[in-house]
């Protein structure tokens, strides 16, 4: 009984032997790797000092020692100011972050606006108003574009009276009437003819027309003069 008893201790002794001679081994290679690693950074940090050195002889000859005690110091009083301007930024991205998926949907309908309107033709159209811009400030002179725009409500009174629906009618019907006449084969209208063609009803009432006319035009004119002396 008492042999068993020295023996299991004497296990128990060994399991602890055991267990302080893993811990050993495993605190040696811990210290091993982090004599490696401390080597290894050595080398590192010696290298990157050198660079440094070389680096800075460029520098050398526009650097005081002195001038980074002053930066230093000029950090130290600005960092309330360098923190506000950091928080700033974090706010500008926090909110770049929060609008990207906005921007990016009105990006993407920006483009589809775009591409209607290009299917629409509206680019052609603009760059053919660019040409007929370009034209015109190459054949007109400023003061031919002053003049327009002095008779610009003139103009615009003429074009509404032209687009009127009996101008647009009279205008259309003497256009298809020179469109259908053949002005190769017309009859010749010798004097006597043509005193007979005048008794025609729709000679007089063309003389009739013409005379009003010239005299409409002759008394709108006069008024206007009247107007332009007064």
């Amino acid at each position: 009984m008492a042999d068993k008893a020295v023996q299991q201790q004497l296990d128990e002794i060994n399991a602890k032997l055991d267990l302080i001679t893993s811990e050993l081994a495993h605190a040696k290679r811990q210290r091993e790797e982090l004599e490696g690693l401390k080597a290894d950074l050595t080398i590192v940090a010696k290298d990157v000092f050198s660079s440094a050195i070389v680096e800075l002889e460029d520098v050398a000859p526009f650097v005081r020692t002195g001038d980074f005690l002053h930066l230093f110091k000029k950090i130290l009083r600005n960092t309330n100011t360098i923190t506000g301007i950091i928080e700033q930024l974090e706010s500008a991205l926090d909110f770049y972050q929060d609008a990207k998926p906005i921007s990016k949907s009105l990006f993407n309908d920006a483009l589809e606006g775009l591409d209607d309107l290009d299917r629409q033709g509206y680019f052609v159209f603009f760059k053919e108003v660019t040409t007929v811009v370009k034209n015109i400030i190459t054949n007109f002179s400023p003061e031919d574009v002053r003049l327009l725009a002095d008779n610009i409500v003139t103009i615009l009174e003429t074009m509404k009276s032209l687009t009127q629906p009996e101008m647009m009618k009279t205008i259309n019907n003497a256009a298809t009437i020179f469109k259908n006449l053949n002005t190769d084969d017309i009859e010749e209208y010798s004097i006597w003819k043509l005193m007979r063609e005048i008794n025609s009803p729709e000679i007089k009432r063309g003389f009739g027309f013409l005379i009003s006319f010239l005299k409409n035009v002759s008394d709108s004119t006069a008024v206007q003069n009247n107007l332009i002396s007064e």
